[in-house]
């Protein structure tokens, strides 16, 4: 292992947005397994430090490799496109649109079932942000229109946390 790996070079995975799951649990837990600071027991404090610090980087880079909008914006990130969510907002005119419906019919919503309604809309709008996403980083390397889209995600991303925020409310 070497700690000047990216997360994909760490997993042994290609560097792409297209992953499959399984393949990303199999190799965390293999990596584990190597770093685990029991396996240095052994060998005194100091090694055990450095297998605690690798199994932290180990888990840091799972929770990027498994989370399709974190791995993303890794690779706008490592292809020098990196999304600056916190200074950079813009978004394409029409999802700014769709953000402001979305903000109404979550505040009309009076039922379980108009919060139903909702979530389909954003479940199906996620879906496609994610496919686009996947063209744009595998297919066509445009990491800097893949910006534009990793931000509509984020923005899903927090709005489906005030979706279910309101289902629990009508629970």
């Amino acid at each position: 292992m070497n700690l000047q790996s990216n997360d994909f070079e760490l997993f042994g995975l290609a560097q792409e947005f297209a992953q499959d799951l399984t393949a990303i649990d199999a190799c965390w837990k293999s990596l584990q397994r190597e770093a685990h600071p029991d396996q240095f027991s052994t060998q005194g404090a100091a090694a055990q430090r450095v297998a605690m610090q690798w199994s932290v980087r180990i888990n840091e880079a799972y929770q990027r490799l498994k989370t399709p909008l974190k791995r993303a914006a890794y690779l706008c990130e490592l292809n020098g496109s990196p999304v600056n969510a916190h200074s950079n907002t813009a978004m394409p005119k029409s999802f700014l649109l769709q953000q402001m419906q979305w903000r109404e019919n979550l505040e009309e919503a009076n039922s379980a079932s108009a919060l139903e309604v909702l979530s389909a809309d954003v479940s199906l709008a996620e879906k496609t942000l994610l496919q686009q996403c996947e063209n744009l980083l595998d297919a066509q390397h445009d990491y800097a229109q893949a910006v534009s889209v990793v931000r509509c995600l984020m923005f899903i991303d927090k709005f489906s946390e005030d979706l279910a925020q309101r289902f629990d409310a009508f629970e």
